[in-house]
């Protein structure tokens, strides 16, 4: 049982986390500037492309494909409805920032600072290296400015669902969790933690469908069919 919700814990927001690294590799959409490539959904002015898309899934895929080893076949892959989800979440990610925006919720330069420097991809013997940094841009082709911008959008990301998350109360819950498992911690506090992530989870859902009806949303799904 505990392994199960070891297990259950450690992926929860798992598509969040890779969607917005993907990002980090990709950009945030591109605001009227697809250059005449397929447009699979515009949320607001931002538009996914199909690329981007592509790109993102094959990320969730190979993840998924880890987790699940040979058991991850056509059939899996459909009950997880994957294609489904990764685009559901891609979209979430551009409406929590959007409304990030609108709401004045933003990363100043000392924390994109702060991230960078503290960064383990760019230290040199546990301090950050100037050149470390500069050469693993340009290896994976990306400039310091299109780097910086893309982090400075996933920090505010991660900011904008912190403030959601910590709307989630968690008092009355402690308290349940602690008189069903009286005298065990540490199950009480694997109980605990499970069930935070999981409110957690359901009030950033909610938060975004709340969002998404002031949102102008449109996809063509048939572009993924």
């Amino acid at each position: 049982m505990l392994k199960a919700m070891q297990k259950h814990q450690k992926y929860f927001y798992v598509l969040f986390v890779i969607i917005i690294i993907s990002f980090i590799g990709w950009g945030v959409g591109t605001v009227d500037n697809t250059g005449g490539v397929e447009v699979l959904a515009e949320v607001g002015d931002y538009k996914i492309t199909t690329e981007e898309y592509w790109k993102t899934y094959e990320r969730v895929y190979r993840f998924y494909r880890e987790i699940y080893k040979d058991k991850f076949d056509e059939e899996t892959e459909k009950k997880l409805n994957l294609k489904e989800n990764v685009l559901d979440s891609m979209i979430n990610e551009h409406v929590l920032l959007i409304t990030a925006k609108q709401t004045g919720i933003s990363v100043s330069d000392e924390e994109l600072q702060d991230s960078i420097i503290n960064d383990p991809a760019f230290l040199k013997n546990g301090v950050f290296d100037k050149d470390v940094y500069l050469n693993r841009l340009r290896l994976n082709r990306i400039t310091p400015e299109y780097y910086e911008n893309t982090k400075r959008q996933e920090l505010t990301f991660n900011k904008m669902k912190r403030f959601i998350e910590l709307s989630v109360d968690v008092t009355d819950m402690d308290i349940n969790i602690s008189q069903q498992v009286s005298g065990n911690e540490e199950i009480a506090k694997m109980l605990s933690q499970a069930k935070l992530s999981e409110k957690k989870e359901k009030a950033v859902k909610s938060y975004i469908e709340g969002l998404k009806k002031n949102i102008k949303i449109t996809v063509n799904k048939k572009l993924i069919a």
